[in-house]
């Protein structure tokens, strides 16, 4: 079955990128695994960058129509020293952070890529690995819906399937890693009206705690040293709410509606980048070709710049029937620079401040460029541009929009 451009994984990545080569006029497939976007504790932070492409994409008004919470500020205490980045200083229309479940997110862009005769999306197809001819990429194999195992060939494949991607082990492509020194539990609590609202997180005592605010609930980011995830299950449940309420003893009435460890899942985190972003045929976005840690919650909106950036600059090629592989070059160069800055800060953090906050014995004062943010307004509106904007934020190309 031929198409012009097939995409593996409906990801934020793979969904946006499939709408805008539609939008185009390329015939574009795209593969995802599961029947529908229902996974829990995925990244659900949109930021203003991204609200600010669903402007210029004309689904402003039906994405502020999803159910989603606002943020104007972070806030983080660090060994007591509390430090607040204000968002209403940002520039353009959208001086905050969306918090929305990412399901309804993706559901949205399909909704919207669907609209398009030459969009199409095939859940239940789980890719098996690349179609290889001469040397080139030239589609996938995949297995559809009824465990049939089927081929795809087009001029361009695009992988989007994540820090887990099968295509790139298939290709044996492996990223280079820069560790990590944490990993997360993620689980829920319940949230009161009363309770403070937004994004708010907790250093101390040895660790780390991240709060979402997601409305009658908080999902919760439990910081843990790398690698010790079992260790800390066996010494029961009990110790988790423990390690929580002397982070945040505000919560100590109902952390214990987590009743066992069945309801914690565990993030492995990676921090990662493949030196070369494609091969003939063949383009590896998103956290296929970097994987991002959870400091910031960046990881949906590099992704979803990363297909604003391939769509822009492969959108003409693929519509006249073939890509050169030096266009899959100027895509990594294009989004080289912004990848390598984000995962700079985010390995300044591991190193400076979280691997400091849960080793043992962790100090009872905040590193001093904790306490330098807390003091100077002018770092955090910078973070803050960081966090929600970022470096090089892209545009919708003008074929796509609405």
């Amino acid at each position: 079955m031929p198409t012009g451009c097939v995409i593996v994984g409906g990801g934020p990545a793979g969904m946006m990128l499939g709408l805008l080569l539609a939008r185009a006029g390329v015939n574009v497939t795209v593969l995802e695994k599961h029947a529908d976007f229902l996974r829990d504790f995925r990244g659900d932070t949109v930021h203003a960058s991204t609200l600010r492409l669903l402007d210029e994409l004309g689904l402003g008004e039906l994405f502020a129509a999803l159910p989603h919470r606002l943020i104007e500020s972070l806030r983080l205490s660090v060994q007591g020293v509390p430090v607040e980045v204000d968002l209403r200083h940002l520039p353009g229309a959208h001086q905050h952070i969306a918090l929305v479940p990412q399901w309804d997110f993706l559901e949205l862009l399909a909704d919207a890529a669907e609209q398009e005769s030459t969009f199409t999306l095939l859940r239940n197809s789980e890719v098996l690995g690349p179609v290889l001819r001469s040397g080139r990429v030239r589609g996938v194999r995949y297995r559809d819906e009824h465990g049939a195992e089927r081929e795809i060939h087009a001029p361009l494949t695009v992988a989007c399937d994540g820090r887990g991607s099968t295509l790139r082990s298939a290709m044996g492509l492996v990223p280079r890693s820069f560790g990590a020194p944490m990993d997360v539990w993620w689980f829920r609590v319940p949230r009161t009206e009363n309770d403070p609202a937004g994004l708010a997180g907790a250093m101390g005592a040895g660790h780390v705690v991240a709060m979402i605010d997601r409305g009658d609930y908080y999902q919760c980011a439990f910081v843990i040293p790398k690698g010790s995830d079992q260790r800390l299950r066996s010494e029961g449940i009990e110790s988790l709410h423990r390690r929580v309420t002397a982070v945040v003893p505000w919560i100590a009435d109902r952390v214990g509606s987590v009743g066992s460890f069945d309801e914690v899942k565990l993030l492995d985190v990676q921090l990662n980048r493949l030196r070369r972003w494609y091969a003939d045929g063949v383009l590896f976005i998103g956290d296929a070709a970097h994987a991002m840690s959870p400091v910031g919650g960046v990881g949906i909106n590099l992704a979803v710049a990363d297909a604003v950036a391939a769509a822009r600059l492969l959108a003409a090629p693929l519509c006249a029937g073939e890509v050169p592989t030096r266009r899959l070059r100027r895509v990594q160069a294009r989004r080289w620079l912004p990848t390598v800055l984000v995962q700079g800060v985010q390995k300044t953090v591991h190193n400076r401040v979280i691997a400091v906050a849960v080793s043992e014995g962790a100090p009872a004062r905040a590193p001093a460029a904790v306490r330098l943010v807390g003091r100077v307004a002018l770092l955090r509106r910078i973070i803050g541009y960081g966090v929600a904007i970022g470096p090089l934020p892209e545009h919708i190309p003008a074929f796509a929009r609405r």
